[in-house]
């Protein structure tokens, strides 16, 4: 994720001397400065001297070692610190950098290609200003929106972050039933695939809800309608609901586990 945010801000014209990178591994800091041209160090505490804004995009369990080494520097600074780490609560963060303005971000997988979306909620210390930074670096790889409470992040980790693995389930699970219908896997999975980014792309594009463009290529007695009476008839929406409310309640149990002290 932190190559994809150096990326998308190298893209967006940010320039490389700006941007300071620290990775305790020294194959993975040539090759960020070969291929990026930022100024990179094994040490955190020298990266985050260098800059205003901290982006943490660590481990969730390494999250608060990597914070409280920084801590010392954030003592009579102010730097704004922008955390990626899935599932460890401002509370928490807050309490290990010494109560240094912050920014929890919870971006999701397709960041990796520049169309991810990320959900920012900023605690009550963050000026518009800081927020309007947070939501240029992270709009580097994707859209972005706020959110107001830091509960509701729990349903965003639930929604977006688990859930392109959904439409991927969804994407094998077309590919499986086409090949047993008698398509080869090629085709199969180019019809699913490429489906799958049209109706993306057409809900993207749309300002009709997801419901109506449903009943859009629903043609009564058709087959679609006939597909859709069987999902309905094995409680489909149960399901879902439940599987979706079965992340949110896991993004809730991981981050009272990384909490603490």
């Amino acid at each position: 994720m932190a190559r994809s945010l150096i990326g998308g801000l190298a893209s967006r014209g940010v320039r490389a001397d700006t941007i300071t990178v620290s990775d305790p591994v020294a194959a993975q800091r040539e090759t960020l400065e070969r291929q990026f041209g930022v100024r990179t160090t094994p040490d955190n505490k020298d990266a985050a001297a260098a800059g205003e804004v901290i982006v943490l995009a660590v481990k969730p369990q390494e999250l608060r070692l990597a914070v409280k080494e920084i801590a010392p520097l954030l003592a009579g600074q102010r730097k704004l610190l922008i955390s990626i780490a899935a599932g460890v609560r401002a509370g928490d963060i807050e309490r290990w950098s010494g109560g240094a303005p912050l920014v929890r971000c919870m971006p999701n997988r397709p960041a990796l290609n520049g169309c991810g979306i990320t959900a920012l909620y900023a605690t009550h210390g963050v000026s518009a200003r800081e927020r309007t930074l947070a939501e240029q670096i992270l709009g580097a790889v994707g859209a972005t929106l706020w959110v107001d409470e830091e509960g509701h992040m729990d349903a965003v980790t639930a929604i977006s972050g688990s859930g392109p693995a959904y439409f991927f389930l969804l994407i094998e699970m077309l590919e499986q039933t086409g090949v047993a219908l008698g398509l080869t896997p090629e085709v199969s999975r180019k019809l699913a695939v490429e489906t799958a980014y049209g109706a993306g792309s057409m809900a993207r594009a749309a300002t009709d809800s997801a419901a109506v463009l449903r009943e859009q290529v629903t043609s009564k007695g058709g087959t679609t309608e006939a597909a859709l009476r069987y999902l309905e008839s094995q409680n489909i929406r149960d399901v879902f609901a439940g599987a979706v409310t079965a992340a949110a309640r896991r993004s809730a149990e991981l981050a009272d586990q990384l909490g603490g002290d």
